[in-house]
C-alpha cells in the first residue's frame, strides 16, 4: 500500500520535496543566508511577476498549446502604463485597469487566430512576440519612462500595514498565517474524507499525519520569516489571491474540466459537447490579463517602463509551468505546480548567485533542470502506457 501510495502521488508532490531539497542545499551552502528574512522577501518580490506569467502558462500549456509573447506583451503594457501615468498624468488605479484591459485584448487577438481561425500557437504567439516588442518600443522611442506614483510602486514593493500592539513581529503576518495554515489544514482533511467518500485510494494514515506536519511547519517556518522582517509583501498577497481563485477554477469548475479535456483529447472533448474553440480563447484572454499584471508588476519594481523589460520572462514561465509538472502534450498539471516551478528557478537563480556561480553556469544548470523535469514526465507516460 505504501508502495502504490508513493507512485500514486510521485508526480504530485516529487517537485515539492525538490524545492525542499535544494532550499536545505542552498540553506548550508550559503550557511543560512537563503533563509535570512531580508533574502525572503527579496525572493518573492524579484520573481512574482515570473510566477504570476507561470499561471497563466500552466493553463495554456493545460490546453495544448504555448505562448511565446508573454514577455514582449508585459514589456508592452508596462510601457503602456508608464505613458498613462507619467506622461498624461492619469491616476495610477485608472492606468492599473485600462492596461489589465490592453492584456485582455491583447489575448484575445491572440486567441481568436489560434482557437477560431485554426494557426497554431508557436506561430502567432512568435508573431506577437515581435509585435508587442517593436509596440512597446515605439510607445517610449526608445527611452525609459519615470518616476511612478508610491502607490502604483506599492505593487511590487509595498507590505501590509503595522498593526497594535507592538511585538517583535508583524500582526498581521502571523495572523494571516495562521489563517493560511488552518485553510491548509481544513483542505486536506476535505480532500481525504472526499476520496473515502468515493472509494478512492488513501495516503495511510502515518504517511498523511507526516503530510499535514511538513505543510505546518513549513507554513509556520515561512510565516516567522516574513513578521521578522516587513511582513507579507503586498506582491505575495497577490499571488496567494491568484493561487486561490485559479486553483478553484482549475479544480471545481466546468471550464477547468474542459480545459483538461481539450488538451488531454481536443477530438474527444469536442465530441463530447465541449466547446474546445471558446476553452482555447478564454484560456490565451487570461494569459494576456496575466501577462499584464506581470508588466505592471515588473515595472513597479523598476519604477520606470523600459524598452528591454520582459525580455526572456516566456522562457522563465514555460520553464516553471513544465518544471511544475505540465505535460508537453497537454491535459496535465496544475497551478500550484506552476508556482512550484517557479519558486524552483527561483531558488536556484537566488542560490547560485549567493555562492557566486556565474550567469554562464547557471544557465547550464537551469536547463538541465528543464530537460531532467521533461524527461520525468515522458518515462512516467511510457512506464504507465506499458
Amino acid at each position: 500500500m505504501l508502495a502504490d501510495a508513493m507512485r500514486s502521488n510521485i508526480r504530485q508532490y516529487g517537485m515539492l520535496v525538490a524545492l525542499g531539497l535544494i532550499i536545505v542545499l542552498f540553506q548550508v551552502w550559503t550557511d543560512g543566508t537563503l533563509l535570512k528574512p531580508l533574502n525572503v522577501t527579496n525572493l518573492i518580490q524579484q520573481n512574482g511577476y515570473i510566477l504570476i506569467l507561470a499561471i497563466g502558462m500552466m493553463i495554456v500549456i493545460i490546453s495544448g498549446h504555448i505562448d511565446l509573447s508573454v514577455g514582449s506583451l508585459a514589456a508592452f503594457v508596462g510601457a503602456a502604463g508608464a505613458v498613462m501615468m507619467v506622461q498624461h498624468g492619469i491616476s495610477w488605479p485608472m492606468a492599473l485597469a485600462v492596461a489589465l484591459l490592453i492584456g485582455a485584448a491583447a489575448g484575445a487577438w491572440q486567441g481568436f487566430w489560434i482557437a477560431y481561425v485554426g494557426i497554431p500557437s508557436f506561430i502567432v504567439t512568435l508573431a506577437g512576440m515581435l509585435l508587442f516588442r517593436g509596440g512597446t518600443q515605439i510607445l517610449l522611442q526608445g527611452q525609459s519612462v519615470a518616476p511612478f506614483p508610491k502607490g502604483f510602486r506599492q505593487l511590487s514593493s509595498g507590505f501590509l500595514p503595522e498593526a497594535e500592539p507592538e511585538t517583535n513581529y508583524h500582526n498581521l503576518t502571523l495572523l494571516l498565517g495562521a489563517a493560511v495554515l488552518a485553510v491548509a489544514v481544513f483542505q486536506e482533511f476535505r480532500g481525504r474524507r472526499q476520496a473515502a467518500k468515493f472509494g478512492l485510494e488513501l495516503l495511510p494514515r502515518g504517511l498523511f499525519v507526516v503530510k499535514l506536519a511538513a505543510i505546518a511547519a513549513a507554513v509556520t517556518v515561512f510565516t516567522l520569516l516574513l513578521a521578522s522582517y516587513h511582513g507579507f509583501p503586498i506582491v505575495l498577497l497577490i499571488l496567494g489571491g491568484l493561487l486561490v481563485a485559479f486553483g478553484y477554477v482549475m479544480r471545481n469548475s466546468i471550464l477547468g474540466r474542459h480545459t483538461y479535456a481539450v488538451g488531454g483529447n481536443a477530438g474527444a472533448a469536442r465530441l463530447s459537447g465541449v466547446k474546445s474553440k471558446r476553452v482555447v480563447f478564454l484560456a490565451f484572454v487570461n494569459m494576456g490579463v496575466l501577462a499584464a499584471l506581470a508588466g505592471l508588476v515588473f515595472a513597479a519594481r523598476l519604477n520606470a517602463g523600459t524598452p528591454q523589460a520582459g525580455i526572456n520572462f516566456e522562457l522563465e514561465a514555460i520553464a516553471a509551468a513544465f518544471i511544475g509538472g505540465a505535460s508537453a502534450s497537454g491535459g496535465v498539471g496544475t497551478v500550484f505546480g506552476a508556482i512550484i516551478g517557479g519558486l524552483v528557478l527561483g531558488v536556484l537563480n537566488n542560490g547560485m548567485s549567493l555562492v557566486g556561480i556565474g550567469t554562464d553556469f547557471q544557465q547550464v544548470i537551469k536547463g538541465l533542470v528543464l530537460l531532467a523535469a521533461v524527461g520525468f514526465d515522458v518515462y512516467n507516460k511510457r512506464k504507465i502506457g506499458s
